[in-house]
């Protein structure tokens, strides 16, 4: 079991925007910029735009938000796109590097059932490359570092004691069969739910990987998956994310979501996953307004009039693709059922951040390593090999999640690098502490985010709230990642919940 996840997602939105977005947020890499001229050649400003009327307006220009827009339009229907940030893509992000080169910020990988993300892809040309896994991974442990290969009778389960491998494996397996159990598209209506979302994973785990080790390993998962600590999750809702890990006809499995080599984990996307995106929104031409964050959702006369900063927009059906929490921060007139409101009160983002160290060269390769880790310490506790498909260049990813995540919100970046670099010179050694460049984002501290990579459930959320979160209130009607029934928190369920929302409007238009 590789602990670590696809860092997935759709378009954060509706906030204050910042007096200035730092470099950080902007479109990078050559092949990015391009893109971005294309969108920003064709995407209407606010001020050429101050009221436009259409079919339907969508809120929020993530890949959720850009695929609805894209069926809709398909299907002959006008449709206009707003957006806070000065960009699309909202969860998923370029980075660009010093060297010209380009990383990702946000989601990154894709892998076996994402089926849609892949298909959307493909249609926009572009195209995926394998994620390097060749060489041994590191298990950091005690203060003690092991390389282990991956393709042995353990696959790619760290080296751990034989009593907290044969606890491991049980634990495992027993998640997987009560995850068979959810019915994805209504976790809340399978026949122990009320059990399940009575206790959080930590309860649960305590109970049955009683081996120390064991519990480590699930730890780690945890965090890698969720970017949140065992305590603040419910067991109802971890089982139905690993139940959404697969799609129509292959269940979800634990191994899916943690494993690189068919897993979620398997493929990137060359020249950065933003491409997908900004290629999408392109399509789309001037249908979509940027640095255009919504206000207000009011209906008046049987259409909905949604304000946002310097363009007002009236449309028969509304779409909000932003996460639940994000959503909650536009003022809805009427107001919106309690039910949904107290929803979203529950689903808070978790807490993420990505260490991206550049160097001349991929140096941990010629050691025989593929550039992941699992550690039981620091401020990183799992890595990968970033480095582009021609190696040009090294660059180590780390991400930064959960308790850690919280603890670094309010340092420094130089402190921030420092402790990065520390941990990838104890993995790593020497040369790990001397990057040409570093980057690093902060999704807690994105003003359209505000964490990431997707909201989570704490016990009670799911069986008392959990029917109001695709429910539409009259023309308003939710997407994003969160409201997926297959991949919820990854890219593949924001492309699937623009589709599925499409086809909902459509039935109702």
């Amino acid at each position: 079991m590789h602990v670590a996840r696809e860092r997935q997602l759709p378009q954060p939105a509706q906030l204050p925007r910042p007096s200035r977005l730092s470099r950080r947020t902007l479109l990078g890499g050559a092949a990015a910029t391009a893109g971005a001229a294309a969108l920003a050649g064709t995407a209407a400003s606010p001020a050429a735009a101050a009221t436009r009327e259409a079919d339907v307006v969508v809120i929020g220009a993530g890949l959720a938000g850009l695929t609805a827009a894209r069926d809709l339009v398909a299907a002959g229907k006008s449709v206009i796109v707003l957006e806070a940030r000065d960009r699309v893509g909202g969860r998923v992000v370029n980075l660009p590097l010093a060297n010209g080169g380009v990383t990702e910020g946000g989601g990154e990988f894709i892998g076996p059932t994402q089926d849609r993300i892949k298909a959307l892809a493909d249609s926009l040309g572009v195209g995926t490359f394998a994620t390097y896994n060749t060489g041994k991974n590191l298990l950091y442990k005690d203060g003690k570092k092991t390389a282990y290969a991956t393709d042995g009778l353990l696959g790619s389960v760290p080296p751990i004691d034989a009593a907290g491998l044969a606890n491991a494996a049980i634990v495992q397996a027993t998640l997987d069969d009560l995850a068979k159990q959810i019915p994805v598209d209504a976790p809340w209506t399978a026949a122990k739910a009320d059990e399940w979302d009575r206790q959080t994973f930590e309860t649960w785990l305590r109970a049955n990987a009683v081996i120390p080790s064991a519990k480590f390993l699930f730890d780690v998962a945890c965090t890698s998956i969720f970017s949140a600590e065992p305590r603040e999750l419910s067991f109802l809702f971890v089982l139905f994310y690993i139940a959404a890990a697969g799609n129509e006809t292959n269940v979800g499995t634990l191994e899916r979501l943690t494993e690189t080599a068919n897993g979620a984990q398997e493929l990137r996307f060359v020249g950065g996953s933003q491409l997908v995106p900004i290629k999408l929104a392109a399509t789309l031409g001037d249908r979509v307004v940027l640095n255009a964050p919504v206000r207000t959702v009011a209906k008046s006369g049987g259409k909905y009039v949604v304000t946002a900063d310097g363009t007002t927009v009236t449309a028969k059906k509304v779409v909000v693709a932003v996460p639940p929490p994000i959503a909650a921060r536009i003022t809805y007139d009427p107001l919106l059922p309690a039910s949904r409101d107290q929803l979203t009160q529950r689903l808070p983002m978790a807490s993420v951040g990505k260490a991206i160290a550049i160097y001349d060269t991929p140096f941990w390769r010629a050691d025989g390593l593929n550039g992941q880790v699992v550690s039981d310490t620091g401020v990183i506790s799992s890595t990968f090999d970033n480095s582009p498909p021609d190696a040009s260049y090294g660059a180590l990813m780390g991400f930064i999640e959960a308790d850690e995540a919280r603890k670094y919100d309010g340092a420094s970046e130089a402190e921030v690098k420092a402790a990065v670099l520390k941990d990838y010179t104890t993995y790593f050694g020497a040369k790990a502490a001397s990057p040409t460049s570093f980057v690093l984002q902060r999704w807690n501290n994105e003003a359209y985010t505000r964490g990431g990579p997707v909201s989570i459930a704490a016990p009670g959320v799911l069986t008392q709230y959990g029917p109001s979160l695709r429910t539409p209130v009259g023309g308003i009607h939710w997407a994003g990642t969160e409201t997926s029934v297959h991949w919820m928190g990854f890219m593949d369920g924001a492309v699937r919940s623009g589709e599925r929302v499409a086809k909902e409007v459509l039935a109702v238009l």
